[in-house]
């Protein structure tokens, strides 16, 4: 592992890095549907066209928090902005009865020959209710849609303990694992929500 260096938001009282493994998927062809079952409660998965950083924001902490998910939270506007914009870039949020519950985004890259499932997660007051399996299949169907080569994703041991299992499950292979710290929020993001 490489040294690397806490963020400018991280302080000593905010606790030591955790160490962090990394694992990287992909799927190189597309997969017939497994045709997850969908939720039993009223629901609607929605592309959300220009999506503003601050609901961005809001999304990435509300599914995030309990997964360490501090990367983005650390982007400034600019740099949010910017991803949020980028050409072909899609975000996709599962609603129950109108609550969101979780979400994934679609981020083309090479040219759109990989489509990366950039993130995918449920809202932690909604794990539990088998939405995951239904999310993934309709990211997978969505992401080959666009046409790519491949598709790739990657996991840590911080997410859900079930995420790379899930993966793996519906066709995605390992080729790749690094090791990485993640340093703790510092009193600026803890804050923020």
């Amino acid at each position: 592992m490489t040294e690397e260096k806490p963020p400018a938001d991280w302080v000593p009282e905010a606790g030591p890095a955790v160490t962090s493994r990394i694992t990287y998927l992909e799927m190189a062809e597309r997969p017939a549907p497994r045709r997850a079952p969908p939720p039993l409660t009223p629901h609607a998965l929605m592309r959300v066209e220009e999506p503003p950083p601050a609901y961005f924001r809001w999304l990435y902490h509300y599914v995030g928090r309990d997964w360490m998910w501090l990367d983005r939270r650390r982007w400034d506007d600019e740099r949010l902005a910017a991803h949020l914009a980028a050409p072909g870039y899609g975000l996709y949020v599962l609603h129950l009865a109108g609550a969101p519950a979780g979400f994934f985004e679609l981020v083309p890259h090479d040219g759109g020959t990989r489509i990366d499932l950039g993130l995918f997660g449920i809202a932690p007051s909604y794990i539990g209710r088998r939405l995951g399996p239904f999310l993934l299949d309709q990211a997978i169907q969505l992401g080959w849609e666009r046409g790519p080569a491949r598709m790739t994703v990657d996991t840590c041991t911080l997410d859900h303990p079930k995420a790379l299992v899930l993966y793996q499950r519906f066709g995605f292979t390992p080729y790749a694992t690094r090791e990485r710290l993640v340093w703790p929020a510092g009193p600026t993001l803890r804050k923020a929500y």
